[in-house]
């Protein structure tokens, strides 16, 4: 059976993505409303009722914000480590179902499995995925400020990743909304990857099984999608690895449902 994987959206603002086996149904991360997921997810036919988990890479609100609604509504596990778990009910009051993990480990989710590896970010445990499922593994890297070797070792078996390129270093130089303090953190080691450092990742990670590479968590104001894709395609094409499908998310609109 096919498995079917359409990023819901990414940015900034909110992100979150869906992936549907013959067997299991996941959303990963669940940063915009209750309400815009629903929407979103009725455009690919598709219903928050079908879920078996939802899996949180940390606890920022464009990760999170509709967790509360959905888990309320419709008791769906959600799996995440203990210190995402205790940061998430700071927030949040509704009663939640959680099924925890520890960063590092492997669990198996119906027909699917997932690697969890921690990645530099500013946030209380935040992690990455790679799912493995019969057909595809699917990586999962949306915010982090530097790429360790580890990260780079778990994610290289992806034949499909979101990877970050969150800004672009010249437009969060001069952007006028940010205070320099809140650029230090963005430009910091637990902040997000720029362009250059996405492209730098890229060229680690790339194997001759990647398939397709989305550029995700890009800023509103600091970055632009034909930059992001023209900074990361340059090195690809450098690597010679133009066997790899290469496309920016938004934050607006969810990708083309990808089906292997």
């Amino acid at each position: 059976m096919p498995v079917h994987f359409t990023i819901l959206g990414s940015g900034s603002g909110g992100n979150s993505a869906y992936l549907e086996t013959a067997e299991t149904r996941v959303l990963i991360d669940a940063g915009f409303s209750a309400r815009q997921i629903r929407q979103r997810l009725a455009g690919i036919q598709r219903s928050p009722e079908t879920l078996n988990g939802i899996l949180i890479t940390h606890e920022h609100s464009d990760h999170v914000q509709g967790l509360a609604v959905l888990g309320a509504q419709l008791q769906v596990p959600i799996y995440c480590n203990r210190l995402t778990k205790d940061a998430i009910e700071r927030q949040i009051t509704a009663r939640l179902e959680f099924r925890l993990f520890a960063s590092g480990a492997s669990f198996e989710l119906g027909d699917l499995i997932i690697d969890t590896f921690p990645v530099p970010h500013d946030a209380q445990d935040p992690v990455g995925f790679l799912i493995r499922t019969q057909t595809a593994n699917f990586g999962f890297l949306t915010d982090l400020g530097h790429a360790t070797k580890l990260v780079i070792e778990r994610v290289r078996p992806a034949h499909v990743l979101l990877l970050e390129a969150n800004h672009d270093l010249k437009l969060l130089q001069e952007d006028t909304k940010r205070p320099w303090a809140v650029k230090q953190r963005i430009l910091s080691r637990h902040g997000h990857l720029s362009n250059e450092a996405a492209a730098e990742v890229a060229e680690a990670i790339v194997s001759p099984g990647l398939r397709q590479l989305y550029l995700g968590h890009l800023s509103r104001d600091c970055n632009r999608p034909e930059l992001a894709h023209s900074v990361v395609s340059a090195r690809l094409d450098q690597i010679g690895a133009r066997h790899v499908c290469l496309a920016s998310t938004s934050q607006d609109v969810p990708c083309t449902t990808l089906t292997l």
